[in-house]
């Protein structure tokens, strides 16, 4: 049995969220994405925006890379719904948005988010607090994974079925994993029903990071081994690729952050784009 008290999400999911606000807010549009729902559910004090993790000029480049992999990944459902796709599933989902900004797409689906229970309980309550609610195409399973819970278990609990295809996706996990739990999940990924797509972030070693942002990854880097919580696993593009193609993916691509840039950042007058070599994406296919 989960506890059900709510507990407000972890300070990166918050920083995320309010990343893709102000997005919206200080920079020029055609906006990668519109996303304020994080805003509204986190419903912060006046004034968030000149808090010092919200440097406007700080975290563009980090703002940019967060709503570059995000539009990614729902182009990327999209396409695959297109085509007949009936669910999708978000690992460590924090305070993702889709079902509440898509939700024509969406209740096309089943979409699954999975996270610890508190966080979820707290989202749960926010998003019925603000009127939208938990469709019963919207899926939350909660898992403990420090008591050891089985997430893939849990998902075939809450009605995921293992052979019908499905897009997965993970971002801002995989550096918290070691290099054995992320082959691990790969290898897991790659049994899902054939036509299935995996989706992860990852991140390259930081000396490889543009000058102007190595700065801002050492700090997180930093932070994070503060808060318990250290970056353990860096990898190159051709490292993750064999990694995935090891563990019985068909097919894999990595979607750099330069790729992300021509689809979505070109022509823009105020140069804003994801920054290379820094977390960028892989795509694999059963």
């Amino acid at each position: 049995m989960h506890d059900e008290q709510d507990v407000a999400p972890d300070s990166t999911a918050a920083r995320v969220a309010l990343w893709r606000a102000l997005h919206v807010e200080v920079d020029a549009p055609p906006h990668v994405l519109e996303d304020e729902v994080g805003l509204r559910l986190l419903d912060p004090e006046p004034g968030w925006q000149h808090r010092g993790d919200m440097d406007q000029g700080f975290t563009r480049p980090f703002r940019a890379s967060i709503v570059g992999r995000a539009r990614f990944i729902e182009d990327l459902v999209l396409e695959q719904a297109g085509g007949g796709l009936e669910q999708y599933v978000i690992l460590g989902a924090g305070l993702d948005s889709f079902a509440q900004r898509r939700p024509g797409l969406a209740s096309r689906l089943r979409v699954f988010e999975i996270d610890r229970p508190g966080p979820q309980a707290w989202k749960r309550r926010r998003l019925v607090e603000l009127g939208w609610g938990v469709p019963d195409w919207l899926r939350f399973v909660p898992v403990d994974f420090e008591a050891g819970e089985s997430w893939w278990d849990r998902l075939l609990a809450a009605g995921f079925d293992g052979g019908k295809p499905a897009v997965v996706v993970s971002t801002g996990v995989s550096m918290y994993l070691t290099k054995e739990a992320n082959a691990a999940t790969l290898h897991q990924m790659a049994r899902l029903a054939p036509g299935s797509t995996f989706a992860m972030s990852f991140l390259l070693p930081l000396d490889m990071a543009d000058p102007d942002v190595r700065p801002g990854m050492q700090m997180a880097e930093k932070g994070a081994r503060a808060s318990g919580t250290p970056f353990v696993s860096f990898f190159l593009p051709a490292q993750i690729l064999q990694l995935a193609r090891e563990q019985g993916f068909k097919e894999a691509r990595h979607v750099s952050a330069d790729e992300l840039a021509r689809r979505y950042f070109s022509g823009r007058a105020d140069g804003l784009r994801p920054p290379s070599n820094t977390e960028e994406l892989l795509v694999a296919t059963t």
